[in-house]
């Protein structure tokens, strides 16, 4: 590979010790502590292998796993919590008995990336009610983001773990009557029933939405995912035009294709091999236009098919702390993360990686 010759003669230049070298016919500068590393993920859908020239180059090395409650204590420090040695250690633990204990399904995590959002929101919580008790705003973090994606049962399961590592200690619930009382009022307009597990998940994808940017509903076919989101995007419109305060509650523009029935270069937009030019795909003009708007109108961009490893690897970009859309033309969409959310709505998450999960 190009890569491989390229890195041959930057280490050739390396082991003589020069100050410049000819590089691809140019001469350049060599900065001596020049290194490279490369993360690999092995047996992993999207990615290709290296090429066995380029391998040659570099000796393995194994990754051990992080010591978690250390990183949780600085993190949580860094927040500006005072008593983050004894959260942090609850807290990895309350991840290691979940772990061990609720079922085993796809869509859950509890690796670092979960820890670390969870840490995020706990600091968030932190400076917004900094009266309240510190072990209240971090089981209020732990929930919220974790009870959402579990099943009936395993909800039970985390609350009990919680219980027992935070004895006594009561959570008040947050107010969400206004935001119910129109949840209702939409689902009897589209003449269907309200039950309290429907409400309950409405209220749950509201609080999920605003603490994260993607957010994926698992659950089969008829089973409401769709009219969920709906009526919530209708009920915080209504809401906001009815005079709400609340700077969550605005109108909602929702914009949804299913990303499995275009090829990649349709979602992405392509190349022409013959002419060479850029045509846009559906998904980046989507999205482009959304993000352009500077209103504070809130947008949720639904991804509505089943997700895999290839079309969802380009998303990994955006659903992380960077929030940019790459496209193939090395133009990069840094997208507003606070009136744009991206929802995936799919059956399982049987074939997605763990780190878009």
């Amino acid at each position: 590979s190009v890569v491989a010759q390229q890195i041959i003669t930057i280490q050739i230049a390396l082991r003589q010790k020069v100050t410049e070298f000819e590089f691809e016919g140019r001469v350049i500068k060599l900065i001596d502590t020049f290194g490279v590393f490369i993360t690999m993920n092995p047996g992993y859908a999207g990615r290709t292998e290296l090429p066995d020239n380029l391998k040659a180059l570099f000796r393995p090395m194994s990754m051990m796993v992080p010591d978690y409650s250390l990183i949780a204590e600085i993190s949580l420090f860094a927040e500006g919590f005072e008593t983050a040695k004894v959260l942090s250690k609850k807290m990895t633990k309350l991840y290691k008995l979940a772990s061990e204990q609720v079922s085993a399904q796809p869509h859950y995590d509890f690796g670092m990336r979960a820890i670390k959002s969870v840490l995020v929101m706990a600091g968030t919580g932190k400076r917004s009610n900094p009266d309240l008790p510190e072990a209240i705003v971090m089981i209020r973090a732990m929930c919220d983001s974790n009870i959402p994606k579990f099943l009936k049962d395993d909800v039970v399961l985390f609350n009990a773990i919680v219980q027992d590592l935070f004895p006594g200690t009561e959570v008040p619930k947050q107010d969400t009557g206004e935001l119910l009382k129109t949840i209702i009022e939409c689902l009897e307009a589209c003449g269907l029933q309200h039950t309290e597990e429907y409400l309950l998940k409405a209220i749950q994808l509201y609080e999920v939405l605003g603490i994260r940017f993607g957010v994926m509903q698992v659950g089969p076919t008829g089973g409401g995912k769709t009219t969920i989101a709906r009526c919530l995007a209708e009920s915080m419109s209504k809401l906001k035009e009815r005079g709400s305060t609340d700077e969550q509650h605005q109108v909602v523009h929702t914009y949804c294709f299913n990303p499995k029935s275009i090829s990649m270069g349709e979602l992405y937009g392509n190349y022409n091999l013959l002419t060479n030019e850029w045509t846009d795909g559906l998904g980046s003009t989507v999205i482009r236009n959304a993000n352009v708007d500077t209103t504070p109108d809130k947008k949720f961009i639904v991804f509505d098919g089943p997700i895999d490893a290839i079309w969802i690897e380009n998303m990994n970009t955006v659903l992380d702390d960077n929030r940019t859309l790459c496209l193939p033309n090395g133009e990069r969409i840094k997208l507003n993360g606070k009136t744009l959310r991206m929802l995936f709505e799919v059956e399982d998450c049987a074939v997605a990686s763990p780190a878009t999960v």
